[in-house]
């Protein structure tokens, strides 16, 4: 048995990724273990999004070269490979900065891997190559043992946002068919699992490349006829791609979860022009507000940047505005960090200096959490589903329907993958507390 290690750093999509690279090479007589000193492989998984992320791989990296040259010493062999987003960014770079990486394979080369990892014990490689299609092979997947499970129903993007590297790491949009999907699900749920979470930088742009046109709404509701008990919950969306027939899907389901995670990114008008998003703060409210209107105790969160190039304080001071005249639940913050081969990357002369960015992101943060609060205050004294995921020093943690954080102490013996109704009695700024009832 060959030892393996992988270290995964982003996304949801990256750990799915993760999850079929230890599933493929399982077929290979490769075991995981935690212990980066013993492995005869290290991988790293990659996220390109942010120079921070891209920061802690060349780190990663550096380290590892230290272990192998170690276990060189001892007798022992050790390959390292770098995979995901700042792989296929960088690609033939990385053998050129790293004397001692042997394998740079992007996102889109993953079913190569078991073929590379023979070719490697003879010569260094890059595999960054693009595809027009998702890949379909019938190997395993390892996934974590939790209550959720990750399914990717497409990959890539085509919106080219001003900020955003991932069209240049992931490709353009490939969806899965709607068989392979459905296949996929029926695996996960014949596992035990009680949700599962559907990937893709953007899902409602689901099926436009597949004979047919299959779309979002129809894979939704294929999904919701699968039997047993158990959600269905995705992300994320683009504002204006958002269609009556998703949110009529979502109102009419009996698994699908009443959530949807639809980036923002800024509240001002002139900011979203500059970041090339196909909407303005009204039709972005305009969408928020028909989401709500069709379907009771839904929960929208987004993703906001602070310190866009050019951003002046009035501009980032809208955003501030526009979380609570939206009343979004929650969202996820970034300073901004400029990416290579995007147009705003080369804004340089409108880059804003670390100290306002870091300022205004702790505003925003701020702002979050007040806005994360008042939401979670909406329902004390209610009653609501949730399912445990984890019992940790005798106190249960759910979720809703809607992705509340419930903890509940108490006295029964519930199981972790468990359906229970409790009633919300308090809440804190990240969760709701409960009693069963």
């Amino acid at each position: 048995m060959m030892k393996i290690f992988i270290d995964t750093l982003g996304c949801q999509m990256n750990k799915y990724d993760t999850e079929r690279i230890l599933g493929m090479l399982s077929h290979f007589d490769y075991v995981e273990i935690n212990d980066e000193n013993e492995a005869d492989l290290l991988i790293v998984n990659t996220c390109a999004i942010r120079q921070l992320s891209a920061d802690k791989t060349y780190s990663r990296l550096g380290n590892w070269g230290r272990i192998k040259k170690e276990r060189k010493l001892k007798g022992k062999s050790t390959k390292i490979v770098i995979a995901g987003c700042v792989a296929q960014l960088e690609g033939q770079e990385l053998l050129k900065k790293f004397p001692y990486l042997d394998l740079v394979i992007g996102p889109q080369n993953i079913y190569e891997l078991p073929n590379l990892l023979k070719e490697i014990e003879e010569k260094r490689i890059c595999a960054t190559n693009e595809k027009n299609i998702v890949e379909e092979r019938n190997y395993n997947i390892k996934r974590e043992k939790t209550v959720n499970a990750w399914l990717s129903i497409m990959e890539g993007c085509n919106n080219f946002c001003s900020y955003c590297v991932v069209p240049y790491t992931r490709g353009r949009e490939r969806s899965r068919s709607v068989e392979a999907i459905i296949k996929e699900a029926k695996e996960i749920l014949s596992k035990g699992y009680k949700e599962i979470t559907l990937l893709g930088q953007n899902v409602d742009s689901y099926g436009k490349n597949l004979e047919g046109k299959p779309n979002f709404a129809t894979l939704l509701k294929e999904l919701d006829k699968l039997e047993g008990n158990f959600r269905i919950r995705f992300t994320s969306s683009y504002p204006t791609d958002i269609t009556d027939e998703v949110i009529e899907t979502v109102k009419n389901s009996k698994k699908i979860c009443e959530c949807f995670h639809i980036p923002m990114q800024s509240g001002n008008n002139r900011i979203l022009k500059a970041m090339n998003r196909r909407y303005n703060v009204n039709q972005y409210k305009e969408i928020v507000d028909k989401i709500r209107k069709n379907i009771k105790d839904v929960t929208i969160t987004s993703d906001f940047i602070a310190g866009f190039p050019g951003e002046t304080e009035e501009e980032f001071l809208d955003t501030i505005k526009a979380i609570d005249e939206l009343g979004l639940d929650y969202s996820n913050t970034a300073a901004y960090s400029p990416r290579p081969m995007t147009k705003a990357g080369k804004m340089t002369d409108l880059f804003i200096d670390e100290e306002t960015k870091k300022r205004r992101l702790q505003i925003l943060n701020d702002k979050v959490k007040t806005a994360h609060l008042e939401s979670n205050e909406k329902y004390i004294g209610r009653t609501l589903e949730i399912l445990i995921d984890g019992i940790k020093e005798g106190i249960y943690q759910g979720r809703t329907r809607n992705n509340k954080v419930v903890h509940l102490t108490d006295n029964k013996n519930y199981k972790i993958g468990q359906f229970i109704n409790v009633k919300i009695e308090r809440v804190s700024t990240w969760c709701c507390f409960a009693k069963s009832i």
